[in-house]
């Protein structure tokens, strides 16, 4: 029987996106006068909470069966994610074309395609888990075991 990894070894891609995430936010913190957000980067940062919605789908479904409370409060971080990510792929399409855009060649198509299946596929997950009234409702009865 093997021992379960030491934390700072547990989960090492997990830990891997997080610190990017930090060196990203302190990068643009730095940047030339705070630059407005892009499209690209939107697209990126889009792509990334998909992953992490995909992640929370899969612990949700894994936590549940043996810890009810803790895969529910999974299920409620999965949706709220969902209208995250929503939120972001509205926003990459209210921001401004860019100009010098040639989409006919990049191999992978229009970054506007891109997203927008990205967003499709993640969607076809939460519509078979969720209602519309659940995405909707406010967080109620939200419950920490952390001291306040």
């Amino acid at each position: 029987m093997t021992s379960p990894p030491r934390a700072d070894d547990a989960h090492p891609y997990l830990r891997a996106a997080t610190s990017g995430i930090r060196h990203h936010t302190r990068a643009q913190e730095r940047a030339v006068p705070s630059q407005p957000v892009g499209r690209a980067h939107l697209d990126v940062l889009h792509a990334h909470l998909t992953a992490l919605h995909r992640l929370l789908n899969q612990l949700a479904e894994t936590t549940r069966p043996p810890h009810p409370a803790a895969g529910r409060q999974l299920a409620t971080a999965h949706t709220r994610l969902w209208q995250a990510t929503t939120a972001v792929h509205d926003a990459f399409h209210l921001l401004p074309h860019n100009t010098e855009c040639h989409p006919e060649r990049l191999p992978e198509g229009p970054p506007v395609l891109t997203i927008c299946q990205r967003h499709l596929a993640a969607g076809h997950t939460i519509r078979r888990k969720i209602t519309p009234a659940d995405l909707n409702t406010p967080l109620h009865g939200h419950t920490s075991t952390c001291a306040r």
